[in-house]
């Protein structure tokens, strides 16, 4: 039904305002008396054999919904319903920021994929913290951080430290968000040196609460190996808990969309089926080159049951969905958390 009657009404408004609107439209409807109720025995699987403990945690199952989606954690409880075994909210930085000018995001029909230049924007780390109090213990939620767009190269590591003390209090785990392609002088935030000296400064404040709270790194899906070998040096170095792989890419290379449309849209990021297979090999290579040495959450290009399985033979721990829940439909996470279940079971 969703595909068939739902997406092509949807798709044929501008995909922002979509976002929104339906943010709108769930909200609404599970106010409605046994509604939430519905949506959950639609579509979720409950089975002790999908839980996944990870990073002094225990998700449900493996699926989780990608940062980006819920930047504002004003959805997460109704979102929770949907058969998610986690969410991670943001990115959130210290201050509220409008973005990037609109039109900032893009649908690519004929790759079945995004391009977004939204540049972080967010209502702030206030705003988000109103939120979290709301919280009804559903599911595991990660905060997703990240520097305000006009913070100087000085003042980085003080934006994520800002928030990581702030939200500690409120979500399960922490995101480093420094590899999205839409903020500006991003350069800094790809340089190993500095990755280790804010690294370390999170987790020295992170050892400054009762219970420390686990770090991921999110990293490009448009690394080379040289920097990928990096990356693992890192995570050997600092002992950060994970690596979440992958954002978003710049490559525009074997896109099906025409090259003037690709034009007129310009800059940003691309999601969905275009970045599946790289995002995979990034996954492989890490989990294969440090002998899987630390977890890995997978995300990119995920629209089937198949593609989840794919991310996980190759390494992934957990996956996450964003621009596949958009175009496969809420279904999809119960489709794969059931594929997930009867290869469990079977094996």
């Amino acid at each position: 039904m969703y595909k068939l009657i739902i997406r092509p009404i949807l798709f044929k408004f501008d995909p922002e305002a979509v976002h929104y609107f339906i943010f709108d439209a769930i909200k609404l409807l599970s106010q409605i008396p046994g509604v939430s109720f519905l949506i959950r025995s639609l579509f979720q699987v409950n089975h002790s054999a999908l839980e996944r403990k990870l990073f002094g945690l225990t998700f449900k199952n493996p699926v989780g919904l990608a940062a980006g989606f819920d930047k504002n954690a004003v959805l997460y409880n109704e979102l929770a319903n949907f058969g998610f075994g986690f969410i991670e909210i943001g990115t959130v930085t210290p201050k509220a920021q409008e973005g990037n000018p609109k039109k900032r995001l893009f649908r690519l029909q004929d790759d079945t994929g995004i391009i977004n230049r939204m540049g972080f924007n967010n209502a702030g780390l206030e705003a988000a913290i109103v939120q979290l109090k709301k919280n009804k213990k559903q599911l595991i939620i990660g905060g997703n951080i990240g520097k305000n767009t006009q913070t100087s190269a000085e003042g980085y590591t003080a934006d994520y430290l800002e928030c990581f003390e702030a939200l500690h209090p409120y979500v399960d785990y922490f995101v480093l968000n420094v590899s999205c392609p839409n903020v500006g002088s991003h350069a800094k935030l790809n340089d190993k040196d500095y990755l280790e000296e804010l690294i370390k400064a999170v987790q020295a404040l992170n050892a400054t609460f009762e219970v420390s709270k686990p770090i991921l790194l999110k990293i490009a899906p448009d690394l080379n190996t040289t920097q990928l070998d990096e990356i693992i040096d890192l995570v050997e170095e600092t002992k950060i808990e994970g690596v979440i792989a992958s954002n978003t890419s710049i490559s525009r290379a074997n896109l099906k969309t025409d090259h003037t449309t690709l034009v007129a849209i310009g800059n940003g990021g691309v999601s969905g089926l275009p970045i599946k297979d790289k995002s995979t090999q990034v996954i492989k290579y890490l989990s294969e080159k440090s002998q899987n040495a630390f977890p890995i959450i997978g995300v990119g290009g995920i629209h089937s049951a198949q593609d989840a399985i794919e991310k996980i033979k190759a390494g992934a721990d957990l996956v996450q969905i964003y621009t596949g829940f958009i175009y496969e439909g809420p279904n999809l996470v119960k489709r794969i958390n059931k594929a997930l279940l009867k290869s469990t079971l079977k094996s």
